[in-house]
């Protein structure tokens, strides 16, 4: 469980988001941003971010991983980033539904924390007229399961409305993978939430009065 302990072990399970596809260098992924950032803001701990991301993997591929290659690393936390390609090819929702239940039952049965990320906001949305069908399913099966969601599609979102990045620097050329900027501010944003979570929301090395 995550908890105010000297060692903080996390696993990044996802598809090419995670992976770092559009990154320059693997350390510009947001597992290794999150990896640095934790370790800068809590240090004396050890810290060990494990990114296992596999491009265009579905939500069940990475189910089956759960046993095999997530549990045994005995992680306090995942962050799984899952769904977008099982929207693309229209699975079916209810399918997706039981995949990310069983999912979330797994790793809790295991005493693990769970964080799912949220669909990534995309530029030809409408190319996928169920998209936002099956982020509802992800919403839901979250809430449904005690688990929080990482706001990834707002975050888009709200960047693009702002103009704080040109579009092409939110998502690439594809229109569907996001970018190293982007990268970087999903591992500070997830650094935001767990040290805070770690830490009762005040900072690492300051007094509480």
């Amino acid at each position: 469980m995550l908890a105010e302990t000297n060692r903080l072990t996390i696993v990044a399970l996802g598809s090419s988001s995670t992976a770092g596809t559009g990154a320059s260098d693997p350390d510009r992924s947001y597992p290794a941003v999150l990896e640095a950032e934790l370790r800068r803001r809590l240090p004396g701990r050890e810290i060990k971010v494990t990114n296992l991301g596999v491009g265009g993997q579905s939500a069940y591929e990475m189910y089956l991983r759960l046993e095999s290659e997530i549990i045994p690393e005995k992680p306090s936390l995942v962050i799984w980033q899952t769904a977008v390609n099982d929207a693309i090819r229209d699975i079916g929702e209810e399918k997706l539904a039981k995949i990310l239940r069983k999912g979330a039952h797994k790793l809790q049965e295991a005493g693990i924390d769970l964080v799912l990320m949220d669909m990534p906001w995309l530029q030809r949305e409408g190319r996928y007229p169920k998209y936002d069908d099956y982020r509802a399913v992800l919403a839901k099966t979250a809430s449904d399961s005690g688990v929080p969601v990482f706001p990834r599609y707002a975050m888009m979102k709200s960047w693009s409305g702002s103009k704080q990045f040109s579009e092409e620097e939110i998502v690439g050329m594809d229109g569907l993978q996001v970018v190293e900027a982007g990268y970087r501010c999903f591992g500070i944003r997830l650094a935001d939430g767990i040290v805070s979570e770690l830490t009762g929301g005040r900072e690492p090395g300051k007094p509480t009065n």
